[in-house]
């Protein structure tokens, strides 16, 4: 697989610091996203916390279900030079890319839903079935949805003919399955405002999100 430069999106804290490249905090992060590193090279997920008080720092790093561990280290490396870049004074900070995701905050985050930090991607193609494809969207997600001990899960449905759809959804595994479906309802309800009438679309969070299109998503 060859992993992805670009980043699907990214957020910064909404008020920039006077971090020095050498203070505490900016230490204890260096040592975060090192540890963040070796989680996503293990087994696709890091959670981790460095430092006390002012100076702690929380992150988290997840790789699509799909990714090997390798493909998985390889995309949080450019995650975490590209998030440097792009928010270098910034305590709290999350980028996105379409095989993982990593988060780093000085607040503790972790084991809660993340609702703020939200984008959506659609495709400019309108379907001739807009209904039944809705609907064919709906039963996949729900048929898909929290099935998996690792909070990942893909699959297909026909929906008409020979037209096939394929989706999938993902929870960051600090998350309890009741949270994860309560963190996917809220996706899911974004649907017709996101992607009504669409082949394509993603709604995706610090969280979870969901992804469906009409081409296999997954690299398995």
């Amino acid at each position: 697989m060859v992993i992805a430069v670009e980043p699907l999106t990214h957020v910064c804290s909404p008020d920039s610091s006077n971090l020095t490249s050498n203070g505490p905090y900016q230490k204890n992060l260096k040592k975060l996203i090192g540890k963040l590193y070796y989680g996503a090279r293990r087994d696709g997920f890091g959670m981790e916390s460095v430092g006390q008080l002012e100076n702690q720092t929380f992150g988290l790093s997840l790789c699509r279900g799909d990714v090997s561990c390798s493909d998985c280290a390889a995309c949080v490396v450019n995650a975490s030079a590209e998030i440097r870049q792009l928010c270098p004074n910034n305590e709290s900070a999350t980028i996105w890319y379409d095989q993982c995701l990593l988060k780093y905050s000085n607040s503790m985050f972790i084991g809660q839903i993340d609702y703020a930090s939200r984008f959506m991607m659609v495709s400019f193609n309108n379907v001739s079935n807009p209904r039944s494809f809705s609907l064919g969207i709906k039963r996949l997600l729900n048929v898909i949805a929290y099935t998996d001990p690792k909070m990942f899960s893909a699959g297909m449905i026909n929906v008409g003919g020979s037209q096939k759809l394929y989706g999938l959804v993902q929870c960051t595994r600090d998350l309890s399955t009741t949270d994860c479906k309560t963190c996917l309802d809220d996706a899911m309800r974004q649907l017709p405002g996101c992607c009504n009438g669409k082949d394509g679309g993603r709604v995706v969070s610090a969280s979870c999100g969901f992804r469906y299109e009409t081409y296999s998503l997954t690299s398995v």
